[in-house]
């Protein structure tokens, strides 16, 4: 990790600028406490940024455009810009120039990272369908990040002052999630959270919750098997090792009674199992954190959230915790190295 002599330079990828990536970033940046912690670097354009500044009425937000990582300034807020033209800003419309500039601020944070001059990325929400093409497919951003990097030991990870929770399964058919809850995904995964909250949240003995997959935790074999047949061996086989991991437990009941609170994060078998609890619980801070890269990312737990796009409607306080996260991270990791 290459941090600066002053501060922590973290990246932060536009997103779709006809959602509210760019709102919720400008908003955030004008947090006095982040203007002293870190050195952020926006990836865009800075007509983008013009635009949103005078219709939002933030005079006071500033910035300087640099031609590239190297010309920073350590006392800005700089940006980048990651195409030549700026396409038209049209808030709350899906177009397909608005997707290639957020995949050019994408991969030029990516190109970035590589080369050790980012400590840590936050990618503003985006639009997958004007993004995905049949020669460039793209799922999201946890698969994206994984090719880039070229590891797919990651987990995605959504935090929050109230709960942790990580995904057995992402960004799948609800019909091919059964065939992918395996016990080597799910031990693969509980390996890079417990490590995570090891290592990035500074948990020295982690305690794990695991859900089931089925109603009821599969009513001991009557509304399905695989509570019996894969997950519970797989808990019991991280239990001999002495890890604190639990379970299974009923999904329903198990956030109805607020258990979370008892555990220092929850595996949850599929996406809407876990997270819509989380966002029921922590929309407004919760951020997404990718687990198990090289490198740190953070984003905010919401969407482009066209509907408001561009009327100064939009809460940053997901974003505002994102960018939070990524240099509390970056700090524990810093911390650590100075340790060994």
């Amino acid at each position: 990790m290459n941090i600066k002599k002053n501060k922590p330079v973290i990246g932060i990828s536009i997103g779709d600028i006809n959602g509210i990536g760019a709102e919720v970033t400008m908003k955030a940046l004008q947090d006095s406490r982040l203007q002293r912690m870190i050195t952020p670097v926006i990836y865009g354009h800075g007509k983008a940024i013009t635009y949103y500044r005078k219709v939002m009425e933030m005079n006071d937000f500033n910035f300087m455009q640099v031609k590239s990582i190297e010309d920073i300034h350590h006392k800005k807020t700089n940006v980048i810009n990651v195409v030549q033209d700026s396409p038209e800003v049209m808030p709350g419309v899906e177009t397909k120039e608005a997707g290639n500039m957020a995949l050019a601020a994408l991969d030029q944070a990516i190109a970035d990272l590589k080369s050790q001059q980012l400590d840590a990325l936050v990618t503003a929400p985006l639009n997958k369908s004007n993004i995905n093409s049949a020669e460039k497919p793209f799922v999201g951003h946890t698969e994206y990040l994984s090719d880039a990097f070229e590891t797919k030991k990651v987990l995605m990870f959504m935090v929050s002052d109230d709960m942790r929770v990580g995904l057995v399964t992402g960004h799948l058919p609800l019909k091919s999630v059964v065939e992918n809850i395996t016990p080597e995904s799910i031990k693969g995964k509980l390996k890079i959270m417990l490590k995570s909250l090891n290592q990035d949240f500074g948990i020295v003995k982690p305690k794990i919750a695991v859900l089931g997959l089925n109603p009821h935790a599969g009513e001991d074999g009557l509304l399905g098997r695989e509570e019996e047949e894969i997950i519970l061996p797989v808990v019991k086989e991280f239990k001999e090792r002495g890890e604190m991991v639990f379970g299974p437990y009923p999904s329903d009941g198990f956030f109805g009674m607020m258990h979370q609170k008892k555990f220092d994060g929850v595996m949850a078998m599929y996406h809407d199992q876990g997270l819509i609890p989380f966002k029921t619980v922590s929309f407004e801070n919760g951020v997404n954190f990718t687990a198990g890269l090289p490198i740190i990312r953070t984003s905010p737990d919401h969407g482009t959230a066209y509907n408001i796009a561009g009327k100064n409607a939009a809460d940053e306080g997901s974003m505002r915790a994102a960018i939070f996260l990524a240099h509390d991270i970056i700090r524990k990791k810093m911390d650590a190295a100075a340790i060994d």
